[in-house]
């Protein structure tokens, strides 16, 4: 083969070779242009739902994409006293992300109805934050608790007479590592626990077992994570190194023996009967038993048995299911249960409400002034926060259709009825939470009024023996 029929042969080999990857690209780039278009038509609304019109509908409503994408949740929800946090941030900043991003949408959507705009607006500027505020609102306790009375002077003397044991039970389990603001659930946990048990009268009696705090919480160390349920700090009054050194031993680590714990917790008080005894059990859990034991079965025990035990239970930031356990465990032990979410709920319940006194018969009282006007506080805020939120997406979507008005991208009578639309929902929802409210106030105050009467028609009773 000659020279030149080589560099022929190589010639067009190479501009074969070229073609077909030109061909290759320009059916990617089609593809890839194809695709931003389906894109930008989702960004640009092309594919949103109608807006949520029930209470249902309302309470679940996801995030708009410009409040997700913008605004700190912190700051859209933030508290009536710290406003000006949010209206600093909406005037300054988020009102500029609006106003540059809506004209693209209704440039290409120049007869959009006002039901399509309101849509849109909700599609963008809506707010996330109902559920989880509501869903508080909505399971609002006033957590007023009828005191125990002792029946006859008998029994009133053999509880005055009565030394108080306390047993804690720490869930160590893997799942406390979970952070609240910033600090684990354990941590947390433990600061609670130390500020409860340093305020006990001296008289008072403590000790605290750690369960599930071996292994990793795999499958493997389950048996090893399930049998670990261990005495850390001895029944007697409180000393502050030992508590603390107890406290500081044990980490968040394996799976969740909570029948096993109490069972452990029955053992190691049953030379402690009710006649000159009263045995309380305080559980500290943010979830399930995860080790096949029958917890409702070992609390219904400890109560039922000579000693008599109480079973608190305190569900830390735990989901539904957890809590209705470990609520029909508390009631099985003859005992409370609370769910806290943060640290100044579980103080608020541990060492406001719970912690025991050796002067309660003494003392007795219907619900206490402080406790009533925390509740209070409680359900305002949470009233306060949701009310908070309609009203600000309402703004946002009312100054977002005066500015398509302004701006020419949608008439007048189109911005008036968008208006309208976002105002009757927001009264919509501020009724309800309202009506809401009101229920929870008439609920507490009921309660109150049923509690202190008991209390004082006690007292009356048996002022003589309580001198």
């Amino acid at each position: 083969m000659t020279l030149r029929k080589i560099m022929f042969l190589f010639i067009a080999s190479s501009l074969l070779l070229i073609a077909a990857c030109s061909n290759q690209p320009a059916k990617d780039s089609a593809a890839a242009n194809a695709e931003d278009e389906q894109v930008t038509e989702k960004k640009d609304g092309g594919d949103i739902s109608p807006a949520a019109k029930t209470l249902e509908e309302l309470m679940g409503q996801p995030p708009g994409t410009l409040v997700e994408e913008f605004m700190d949740p912190d700051i859209e929800a933030a508290r009536t006293v710290n406003f000006v946090h949010y209206l600093r941030f909406y005037e300054d900043t988020f009102k500029g992300v609006v106003e540059n991003d809506l004209p693209g949408y209704f440039k290409k959507n120049p007869k959009a109805d006002a039901a399509l705009v309101y849509d849109y607006l909700v599609y963008t500027l809506g707010s996330g934050q109902y559920k989880p505020y509501y869903d508080q609102l909505k399971d609002f306790d006033h957590g007023y608790v009828m005191p125990e009375l002792p029946d006859g002077e008998d029994e009133i003397e053999r509880v005055k007479a009565q030394e108080t044991n306390i047993v804690v039970l720490m869930d160590a389990s893997g799942s406390m590592k979970a952070e609240i603001q910033g600090e684990t659930m354990m941590d947390l946990a433990k600061d609670a626990i130390d500020q409860f048990t340093s305020g006990l009268d001296e008289s008072v009696n403590i000790a605290l077992f750690a369960y599930g705090h071996k292994g990793k919480g795999t499958e493997a160390d389950r048996q090893l994570s399930c049998s670990s349920i261990d005495n850390l700090y001895p029944l007697s009054s409180y000393d502050e190194n030992s508590f603390h050194e107890a406290l500081n031993s044990f980490q968040a680590s394996g799976w969740t023996p909570l029948a096993g714990a109490m069972a452990k917790a029955r053992e190691y008080l049953s030379d402690y009967d009710r006649e000159k005894y009263r045995n309380i059990i305080y559980i500290v859990s943010d979830g399930v038993e995860t080790c096949d034991g029958d917890p409702m079965e070992e609390a219904k025990q400890l109560h039922d048995s000579e000693i008599e035990a109480k079973v608190n239970i305190i569900g830390f930031d735990v989901d539904d299911e957890g809590q209705n356990q470990l609520k029909q465990v508390a009631e099985a032990g003859g005992g409370q249960y609370a769910t806290v979410r943060n640290q100044s709920e579980f103080e608020e319940v541990l060492i406001r409400k719970w912690q025991p006194s050796r002067m309660q018969v003494f003392t007795q009282q219907g619900v206490k002034l402080q406790d009533s006007v925390w509740k209070m506080d409680e359900l305002i805020e949470l009233y306060g926060r949701l009310t908070n939120l309609a009203t600000r997406e309402s703004q946002r979507i009312t100054d977002a259709a005066s500015f398509l008005r302004n701006e020419g991208y949608i008439s007048a009578e189109v911005a008036d009825e968008v208006i309208e639309m976002a105002k009757q929902q927001q009264e919509m929802r501020n009724t309800h939470f309202e009506e809401l409210k009101n229920q929870k106030v008439e609920e507490a105050d009921g309660a109150k009024e049923e509690i202190d009467a008991a209390v004082n028609e006690w007292k009356e009773e048996w002022s003589e023996v309580l001198e």
